[in-house]
């Protein structure tokens, strides 16, 4: 969980608002540097549903709603 808390605050500003393709990109690219910090997939899922949702829901909070 640190790991996707860390990793949306540092690249949660490069995305645009409430974007659900970006927040898809975005997924995508923490899933990838997670597996490159060798931490596996399976560690995420027992953290959180959706690591999309995590990321469209911090997205949609930065936009305001």
């Amino acid at each position: 969980m640190d790991f996707l808390n860390n990793w949306v605050a540092e690249h949660l500003p490069i995305a645009s608002p409430g974007d659900p393709i970006a927040a898809s990109g975005l997924a995508d690219q923490m899933m990838k540097a997670a597996q490159e910090a060798g931490i596996k997939p399976d560690e995420i899922n027992e953290e959180v549903r959706s690591v999309f949702e995590v990321i469209f829901e911090a997205l949609h909070r930065r936009d305001g709603g």
